[in-house]
């Protein structure tokens, strides 16, 4: 397929590499010039805008870290809209607000005709590099089809949730569950420690238990290694878990944990570690950061 990708960061880069060696074409776009040579190195051809992303591009890939970010790369004055020919199909693997989410859809099919597919992903770079991260996708079924391709190179587990949000509505669910869950992983570790056993053959212990988990076999041995490199940003995980809140108040459904896992990403950003991975919120839980 020829693809535009408009956002080549910590997911867009492993991505773009895995949509080449499938046979994708793909012109890509970061409003950082070096990120967009970054891609072009890759061999991906590079554009100067949005717009430019869009040429010959039978679908635009976004995948940008804030709701402005997305809005600019679509509305603003060199966006996606304003391409002399927009694509058919714009995909947002991006997490925003599902109500932006609805909103970017109906302006851009107001302005241009393009439809528009919400389709978070989880998994991180690893799974954006080999091609198995988990998508949940809103928009119309038809629409849907018509990238088939695309999906069955990118993910190894692809669900159409239902119409333009669902997707989205499916990250937040997905954001809460791994933020909650870095939490307790956090104080997994710690009572392990603190309990003078060796707090790294948990994970091995616990397999095949009702206790056994993703979190568990992935997030809590970073946490015992100190391993808090990036595979998604801390910043990230807050302003995600911002949002979750947010539609929790919408839909006056309050949700405890929630709330305590966004005060400690929170306090984990202020203190400096908005860069650290997810799993970074074990910090706080360190005798020499504290709480």
């Amino acid at each position: 397929m020829k693809l535009g990708y408009v956002g080549i960061g910590l997911m867009g880069l492993p991505m773009t590499k895995h949509l080449l060696s499938k046979g994708h074409s793909v012109v890509a776009y970061d409003i950082v010039p070096a990120k967009t040579e970054a891609a072009r190195a890759a061999g991906a051809k590079a554009a100067d805008s949005p717009a430019a992303a869009c040429a010959s591009a039978e679908a635009v890939l976004l995948n940008l870290p804030t709701n402005e970010a997305v809005e600019e790369a679509v509305f603003g004055a060199r966006g996606v809209a304003s391409a002399v020919k927009p694509p058919q199909l714009v995909v947002d693997f991006s997490t925003v607000k599902v109500d932006n989410g609805k909103r970017f859809s109906e302006m851009l099919k107001s302005k241009t005709g393009c439809a528009w597919i919400d389709a978070p992903v989880s998994g991180g770079p690893p799974a954006a590099a080999n091609g198995s991260l988990t998508i949940m996708a809103g928009g119309d079924q038809a629409d849907i089809e018509r990238l088939a391709p695309l999906w069955k190179d990118v993910a190894a587990r692809f669900t159409h949730m239902g119409p333009v949000g669902a997707g989205l509505a499916a990250k937040m669910i997905n954001q809460l569950i791994v933020g909650c869950g870095n939490a307790v992983m956090a104080e997994a570790c710690l009572l392990a420690e603190v309990a003078g056993i060796d707090a790294a053959r948990i994970p091995a212990c616990l397999a095949g238990g009702h206790a056994d988990s993703t979190l568990l076999q992935q997030i809590y041995p970073r946490m015992a290694g100190r391993d808090f490199a990036p595979r998604g940003y801390a910043r990230q995980m807050l302003k995600d878990l911002e949002m979750v809140n947010e539609l929790a108040a919408k839909l006056h459904a309050p949700l405890p944990m929630m709330a305590e896992a966004l005060s400690l990403y929170r306090l984990l950003v202020h203190l400096g570690h908005s860069e650290v991975d997810t799993s970074g919120v074990f910090k706080l839980y360190q005798k020499e950061e504290g709480r």
